[in-house]
């Protein structure tokens, strides 16, 4: 598929955001949602959300009226397959990590650069969405990154308790069902939004190469080495995906970033569980959503911010 007319027009957003399609480099279609002040502000920056694998980017509208109503334009995209990206047929429909990041991240990077001519560009990255900022050939354009749980999903680097039964539900039985449908069913299972066969095949046996850093074509030759952004990892204590361990081997690719990893324990903030997914859920709103728009803002936090500085190589 590879043109507009594919797809049919998009309502506007329900959160006052103004619903909008972009293509990528090699002509897909992508759906997105953009919260845009009235009046131009060069020095105004624009925050793009990348979201987490599988997950539909209106999952973060009210985090983006957040972001919007202290004073940020916003952007929010589905990556291809996803959402409002999604193709009329899911089944072996190609898409994968690098092309999420590599096309589908860089296409909202350039409509960034040319909609928001001369604004800083910053961004938030969720789960796999902090690794998509350093795919796209423009991250080097970025100022300021916030990540949430932002890791590889290497399964080495799951926390202990779970890590069996996170390796045999996306490591096993999610690439069986996959080669069974042509793509993963997650929407029917409850798990995810339905996935390309391609991320699956990413996430299931592409991040075995994980393991130091590998040979061939390493990481370390994408753009993760020139993104130079003020770079902030928030990691969450009950998050069996963004262990310390996961969100250092990320960080470590961004090489030539200014890097600061947060942890924060749910008892910092009085709760008993957040989790890898609910840092967005508008009941932190008050909590945690101050933290990165504080990043955003500054590029530093307060004293008082809840949670824990984690040294490279930590615990």
């Amino acid at each position: 598929m590879s043109s507009l007319e594919a797809f049919p027009p998009l309502p506007v957003s329900r959160n006052t955001g103004q619903a909008f399609r972009e293509v990528a480099a090699d002509g897909y279609p992508l759906g997105g949602c953009c919260w845009r002040h009235a009046a131009p502000d060069r020095t105004r920056p624009v925050v793009i959300i990348n979201a987490a694998t599988s997950v539909r980017c209106s999952y973060y509208a009210r985090f983006a009226q957040y972001l919007f109503s202290h004073g940020f334009d916003v952007m929010t995209y589905d990556y291809r397959g996803i959402g409002e990206s999604r193709p009329a047929s899911m089944r072996h429909f190609k898409a994968s990590w690098t092309d999420w990041g590599a096309l589908d991240f860089e296409a909202m990077l350039q409509r960034a650069q040319r909609e928001f001519a001369g604004q800083p560009i910053d961004v938030v990255g969720h789960s796999f969405g902090g690794c998509a900022a350093g795919l796209a050939p423009s991250a080097n354009q970025l100022r300021r990154l916030v990540t949430v749980g932002a890791q590889f999903a290497y399964w080495r680097d799951y926390a202990a308790g779970s890590r069996w039964q996170l390796f045999a539900k996306w490591h096993v039985l999610m690439p069986l069902l996959t080669r069974l449908f042509g793509y993963f069913p997650g929407k029917r299972l409850g798990w995810l939004e339905d996935t390309p066969v391609g991320v699956v095949k990413d996430w299931s046996t592409l991040t075995a190469t994980y393991e130091g850093r590998p040979s061939g074509r390493a990481l370390s030759a994408l753009p993760f080495a020139k993104v130079r952004a003020q770079t902030l990892a928030i990691s969450l204590t009950d998050d069996p995906f963004g262990t310390v361990a996961a969100i250092d081997r990320l960080l470590g690719y961004f090489e030539s970033s200014d890097c600061s990893h947060l942890r924060i324990d749910p008892g910092d903030i009085g709760e008993t569980r957040i989790g890898h997914f609910a840092f967005f859920h508008n009941r932190f709103e008050s909590r945690l959503w101050p933290i990165a728009l504080q990043w955003l803002q500054q590029g530093q936090l307060a004293e008082a911010t809840p949670g824990r500085w984690i040294t490279p190589g930590g615990l």
